[in-house]
Formats: structure tokens, C-alpha cells, sequence
């Protein structure tokens, strides 16, 4: 098994749980100062749609989180136990996180959004390769 490739896929991990952090410290005090009733009657968006949107914009990253970034953890495990998670893999995957940082960051900081779908794109497009490197390692 290939362990190196397996330290990008912990990295965000760590990134994700940042995030994670961040959603809540600016969450619960805006949810405070909106006096925001939390009713379980009630659907997610009317309970946050008062927020302010950058405060909204660190959960929506943290659910992107937890979305197409699944599939790079599958990927980075066929890798590491088909024993190729080094070399261009390695850097892809690598690629991979750092994109996902900078999205992470342009969305919950900025959030224009033909820029974020841009470095969503280009994420895409790395794990895309990721993954077809992955197939052609186990078939």
C-alpha cells in the first residue's frame, strides 16, 4: 500500500473540519443577534434565510465538502492500495486539495460565483483524471 497518497486525502479532511469551525463561529452569532428561533416545524431555509448570505456561504462550502470531495476519498484508497498513489497521482491529488482550499476560501469569502465555478471546473477536471488513472491501476 501507497500511504503517501493517502496525506492529501487527510488534509482535507482537516480542511473540511476548518470549515466546519468556521460555519459555526459565524453562525450561532449571527443566528443570536437575528434572534432566530430554532423550530424543528420549520424548513432549514426559512430558520437560515435570515442570515446574512456570508454567513450562509460557510455552510453551503462546508456541504460542498461533504459532496464530490467523497468521490477523491474513494479515488486516493483504490491509489494507495493498488500501491500508484505516488508520482503525477500524487500531485494531482495534491492539486485536488489545494483547489478545493482556494474554493473553500473564494466561496465563503467573496462568492462570485462564475469564479468559484471556474475552480470547481478545474477541480473537477483533476479528480476526473485522478479517477481515470485510478480504473486503469485496478482493471
Amino acid at each position: 500500500m501507497d500511504v503517501e497518497i493517502l496525506k492529501p486525502a487527510a488534509a482535507l479532511v482537516l480542511w473540511s473540519l476548518v470549515m466546519w469551525v468556521w460555519l459555526y463561529a459565524t453562525r450561532i452569532p449571527a443566528m443570536r443577534k437575528a434572534r432566530i428561533r430554532l423550530d424543528p416545524t420549520l424548513p432549514r431555509d426559512q430558520i437560515t434565510g435570515r442570515l446574512p448570505a456570508p454567513v450562509r456561504w460557510k455552510a453551503d462550502n462546508y456541504n460542498h465538502l461533504m459532496e464530490q470531495p467523497t468521490l477523491f476519498y474513494a479515488v486516493v484508497m483504490m491509489l494507495a492500495i493498488a500501491g500508484v498513489g505516488d508520482d503525477l497521482n500524487l500531485k494531482l491529488a495534491w492539486a485536488y486539495v489545494a483547489l478545493r482550499v482556494v474554493h473553500s476560501l473564494w466561496h465563503a469569502l467573496f462568492n462570485v460565483i462564475v469564479v468559484r465555478f471556474a475552480i470547481f471546473t478545474v477541480a473537477s477536471l483533476v479528480l476526473s483524471a485522478l479517477a481515470i488513472r485510478a480504473a486503469m491501476a485496478v482493471f
